[in-house]
């Protein structure tokens, strides 16, 4: 049975980009040997690393969307193991339909087709920042102000209470 997967990885910014096609080609030619389906490839380019790895400050990042069995995923991971022109690389399976369909979105963005854009959801909560504490004049925490469904008299008790 076939299953959704998606390979990204990071290339060393010093190849050239001849370099940097023939290393992707030659991964993708791994995948299709193995019995996958290449279904899109996005070079996302050039960029900066959240933290230095090898002594590199940027990374070239590419990302391999593919369908396979699961057998490529043994030897995708031996050969980018051995590769030195990787700096990191992760494999990732989509199993559900939301997950799926995520995978999908994703191709269609990287072929250049349209796709959907996600908004965050209405059920989460806005982020609301907190408000500063804050101190009477001889430098101890005030009272904090009641909550909306409790009453005054319930947030002086668990005062005395705390005290």
């Amino acid at each position: 049975m076939s299953k959704h997967y998606e390979t990204a990885f990071i290339l060393k910014p010093t190849l050239t980009e001849e370099e940097a096609k023939a290393k992707i080609d030659f991964f993708s030619e791994v995948i299709t040997k193995q019995g996958g389906e290449i279904v899109a490839i996005e070079q996302l380019g050039v960029k900066r690393l959240a933290y230095k790895i090898a002594k590199f400050e940027r990374g070239n990042y590419v990302a391999i969307y593919f369908i396979s069995d699961g057998k490529v995923n043994k030897e995708l991971e031996r050969v980018y193991g051995i590769t030195e022109d990787i700096l990191r690389f992760i494999v990732i399976k989509y199993e559900s339909k939301i997950e799926i369909e995520a995978w999908e979105n994703m191709v269609n963005r990287a072929k250049g087709l349209p796709f959907k854009e996600y908004k965050l959801s209405e059920t989460v909560r806005e982020y609301r920042p907190r408000s500063p504490r804050r101190f009477n004049d001889d430098g101890d925490r005030r009272e904090r102000a009641p909550r909306r469904e409790e009453s005054a008299e319930e947030a002086n008790k668990e005062a005395k209470v705390a005290e």
